[in-house]
Order: structure tokens, then sequence, then C-alpha cells
């Protein structure tokens, strides 16, 4: 009797989608463990990372790069604030114009995270040349850019 799609011994389906979850799931636990021990969620992380190189942004800024709602920006920001990883400073007195920073803790928090990124994907894309990695690079940036942004 053949395998049926929910038996364990079936296959994965061979779907982009399934590949990519496939991937993802499998990714190595050093990038993980090196937010983990932070007590960042993936998300602070990014935000953390990001205002670390680009003092003075914006939620708006945050939001369109990270593909999520002001809301969620806010909350995310609020999180970081309450733990002293991030300053909002108004600009010119002006209290609904408001600048975001890395505050000192944060930065220090922050430090080494794109080493560990970086030593995250080379393991997950060991089995790629370096010109497959260029290539799917290129097609994930293609397939991201046509992504809607959030409506909510």
């Amino acid at each position: 009797m053949p395998p049926t799609p929910s038996s364990p011994t079936s296959p994965p389906p061979a779907t982009a989608t399934c590949r990519r979850s496939r991937a993802s799931s499998r990714q190595p636990a050093g990038g993980e463990d090196w937010i983990r021990e932070r007590e960042l969620t993936h998300e602070q992380a990014f935000a953390l990372g990001f205002l670390e190189q680009n003092p003075g942004s914006i939620q708006r800024d945050i939001a369109a790069l990270t593909r999520t709602s002001a809301a969620s920006v806010s909350s995310l920001l609020q999180g970081l604030e309450r733990r002293g990883l991030i300053e909002r400073r108004t600009e010119n007195g002006n209290e609904r114009s408001k600048r975001v920073y890395a505050a000192s803790a944060g930065a220090e928090l922050i430090a080494g995270f794109d080493s560990a990124m970086e030593a995250a994907d080379d393991t997950i894309l060991a089995p790629l040349s370096a010109a497959e990695r260029a290539t799917l690079h290129a097609l994930l940036k293609k397939v991201t850019a046509v992504l809607p942004q959030p409506s909510r």
C-alpha cells in the first residue's frame, strides 16, 4: 500500500513554499540561541540592529523596512524602551515627531548580531556555491519586493 499524504513515510511536498519552510525550520540554533540569550525576539533584535545603524529613525521607517504595521512597531519599541534599550526623542519640541535611537545598553546588547546571523546563514547555505548564493539572494529580493504591505 503506497504511503498516504499524511503518513510519516511519504516525502514532503516539493513546492517552493514547503522547501522554504523546511529550510527555515532547520536553521542552525546559533542565531536563535544568540537572540534568546539576550532575552530578545527576532523582531526586537532586528529593530535594535537597525537603530544602531540608522540612529534617529522614525517608527514609520522601521514599519516599512519590516513590512509590519505602525501599531506593531509601536508595541515592539515600547518593550525595548521599558528595558532601557532604546530612547525616543522629540524633534524641535514637536511631541508628535519622535526619533528613535538605540540606547548605549541596547547597542552593547546587540553588538555581534550581524556576525551571529552571518554565521547562521553560512551554515544553512553551506551547500551552495558563491554564485548560487548570489542567485538565491537576487531571487529572494525579487520575490519580497512585490509582497503586499500589511493592511493593518
